[in-house]
């Protein structure tokens, strides 16, 4: 099976340009490819995910990834998915959130003896002279044909500042700028971001000729991958200071059995064969040991194997009921803040992020959702007492640890 029949087989391919150069440039490990990230946090999350994986697996073809992070393009912010404009961000933010985003990107690509490079695209965006763009980039655009594009289409209506408009043309010149001096061929990304990258290939075209070999690739629900990672506690995040392992670990325990094989088969590089054999047969039970499964191997992609089998562990003592809750997420209250040793069952959810407000936390005591030392909590008056470490239990799978100090 070649690498790109491999794509196709996991569902991570959709549009493409040229499909026949691309799939004989990716088998032969010929292509320098690039994908870029706009740096709006300081980690990686879930949603960055399947780009990730998708560049270690053509890497490991011997292909060229190219990192491109947005140190530039997150000073505008794209308008693709949006229904407002984007908080902007200080340079000096950005900066930070490039750095960790290099680091945490280490983990998963092999920069070793220039076989993958990282590039900011702050480096020429923000240098550029604005008439010179608007001559020599900015003639290469027509706003008819911007504006049929979805992504500006959605937001017509609630308003698009003149600022985002020109996010497609400062991404097109990204492949451009990367194609002329990296000998960058190819570029990948969301379905979301279609109509950009169709930009940059045109504009290669217009500026160097029609012969420029310049290629598109779109990723199969890349837009969904966004999504991906949301939780009612906020993002699932690649850094274990944010997300815990153990954390980290029970999001993907408790993907839907609707998802879990797609996951299987876009996150993970269990072979694919394997994958299409437990499709095949799968029922009841079996659901929850691919959702182990890809668990387990996301974990150990992550945070590396030690504390991928640390997390697997501590799930399943807490499932049989066992105390081994180490690395179960914890929160510390002062005891100060408990009179009597007590506290409110609506503070202490939305003290510990199982409910984002005291409604919340009502709606779920009053439906039966919390437990806490496996004893079901239905009256919102209630005061729990903090002796020792508590248990509580929101639902059938999230659990969490509070402790006085």
């Amino acid at each position: 099976m070649t690498l790109f029949e491999e794509l196709k087989r996991r569902g991570l391919l959709a549009q493409l340009t040229n499909e026949e150069e691309i799939k004989e440039l990716i088998n032969a490990g010929k292509a320098t490819f690039y994908i870029g990230f706009d740096p709006t946090a300081d980690s990686l999350h879930v949603g960055h995910f399947m780009a990730l994986c998708l560049m270690k697996r053509l890497q490991m073809a011997g292909n060229k990834p190219i990192v491109l992070i947005g140190g530039g393009t997150a000073m505008i912010g794209d308008p693709s998915g949006k229904t407002d404009m984007r908080k902007m961000m200080t340079k000096e933010t950005i900066n930070h959130n490039v750095e960790c985003f290099k680091k945490q990107m280490s983990r998963f690509i092999d920069f070793s003896e220039d076989k993958a490079i990282v590039v900011n695209n702050g480096d020429w965006l923000l240098d550029l002279n604005y008439v010179d763009v608007l001559r020599d980039v900015g003639a290469c655009f027509s706003v008819n044909k911007m504006l049929s594009f979805e992504c500006y289409k959605q937001r017509m209506e609630r308003g698009l500042t003149f600022l985002e408009f020109n996010y497609m043309i400062m991404q097109s010149y990204d492949f451009y700028k990367l194609y002329t001096d990296y000998g960058c061929n190819m570029q990948f990304g969301g379905d979301d971001q279609w109509a950009n990258m169709l930009g940059g290939t045109e504009l290669i075209r217009k500026k160097l000729g029609k012969d420029a070999h310049a290629m598109t690739i779109t990723l199969l629900l890349n837009s969904e991958g966004k999504k991906m990672g949301k939780t009612e506690k906020g993002a699932v995040w690649l850094d274990a200071e944010k997300t815990s392992p153990y954390e980290f670990f029970q999001y993907w325990r408790n993907v839907g059995d609707a998802d879990v094989i797609k996951c299987l088969k876009m996150l993970t590089f269990v072979p694919v064969e394997q994958i299409e054999e437990m499709e095949k047969t799968m029922e009841g039970a079996q659901f929850n040991a691919a959702k182990e499964l890809l668990a387990y191997e996301l974990t150990k992609l992550v945070h590396g194997e030690e504390e991928a089998d640390k997390a697997r562990e501590a799930a399943k003592a807490l499932f049989a009921g066992g105390s081994n809750n180490a690395d179960m997420p914890t929160t510390a209250i002062p005891v100060a803040d408990l009179p009597d040793g007590k506290i409110g069952i609506l503070e202490l959810l939305v003290r510990t992020k199982l409910a984002s407000s005291n409604s919340e936390g009502r709606r779920l005591v009053q439906q039966g959702g919390v437990s806490v030392n496996d004893e079901k909590v239905t009256d919102p008056a209630a005061k729990i007492e903090i002796a020792g470490e508590v248990i509580i239990k929101k639902g059938k799978k999230v659990f969490h640890k509070v402790i006085a100090e």
